[in-house]
């Protein structure tokens, strides 16, 4: 099923959608006694999800607006570098990766760094320029799985037990930030910097380990990869995680993303106000942002 967080005659509404014919129920109808957040919703599903049903026709989603799924994670974003081999060959070419061994061509275990909450906004949302500081903005395609069964020490063969579902990612990175700092939470971190969205779709409807991510800049085609491509699948991001962290349902693992980012052009392309990047992953959604001032 495919979840949403929507705003609906000016109060934010969670809802089931049918992504095909464009309507939506809300969840407060269908389940009268649950008032949480997405991340509540999560955590409630065993309990609610024979409920959530379509039930009569539906509401038109043109009467709302989609916001992010995920609009107050609990905890930061945790985020994966240089997970696709043509993607950390780009970036260890492009004179911007202060994190690379010489000679390193992938990294020998997953690079792994936040992002706070403060990053997320939604689908059409203008993605602030913040001119002050940076001066070369970078798209960054991705697939974001959110975690519905916590636990430490998850091993690998029973980590997809533990995944409710899958999102769509913009790791949008200031790279002169994130070159300077060496590490690179401020470059990934400025407010408004983790696009999100449409929806939240369950893991039933998607095999996150065999999808296709694809990412356009203005109608020009940049990305095209498949997750069967990552470096370190989802089950080894989950039990690296883990291993002594202790996952929480609603937690946000953003995989990494493939090559054709704009650094990996000669020169780099940049993005500017008033750039659209559409990302599309497949059976998950579109997401579309524009760079605002």
């Amino acid at each position: 099923m495919k979840l949403a967080n929507l705003e609906f005659k000016g109060t934010k509404t969670l809802a089931l959608v049918d992504a095909n014919d464009s309507v939506f129920w809300p969840i407060a109808d269908l389940v009268p006694e649950f008032e949480g957040d997405m991340v509540q919703l999560v955590q409630s599903f065993e309990k609610f999800k024979g409920d959530l049903r379509p039930r009569g026709e539906g509401r038109p989603l043109s009467d709302a607006k989609v916001l992010a799924p995920i609009e107050q994670p609990r905890r930061n974003i945790f985020c994966v570098g240089k997970n696709y081999h043509e993607h950390a060959a780009e970036f260890q070419n492009s004179g911007f990766d202060s994190s690379a061994k010489d000679g390193e061509h992938a990294p020998e275990a997953p690079v792994i760094f936040t992002k706070p909450a403060s990053t997320v906004i939604g689908p059409g949302v203008k993605i602030p320029r913040h001119t002050t500081v940076t001066s070369q903005l970078d798209y960054e395609a991705e697939l974001g799985v959110v975690i519905g069964k916590g636990g430490r020490r998850i091993r690998k063969a029973d980590a997809m037990d533990h995944v409710f579902g899958y999102t769509v990612i913009n790791d949008f990175t200031a790279r002169d930030l994130q070159k300077l700092h060496r590490q690179w939470f401020i470059g990934k971190s400025l407010d408004g910097f983790c696009p999100m969205g449409p929806y939240l779709v369950t893991a039933d409807e998607a095999d996150g380990q065999n999808i296709d991510v694809k990412c356009w800049v203005n109608g020009e085609l940049r990305q095209n990869s498949n997750t069967r491509q990552l470096i370190f699948d989802i089950p080894t991001l989950i039990e690296t995680l883990s291993a002594g962290i202790e996952l929480q349902p609603g937690d946000v693992i953003a995989t990494g993303t493939p090559a054709g980012v704009g650094i990996g052009f000669n020169p780099p392309k940049f993005l500017q106000q008033g750039d659209v990047i559409r990302i599309e992953i497949q059976n998950v959604g579109v997401l579309e942002n524009e760079v605002g001032e």
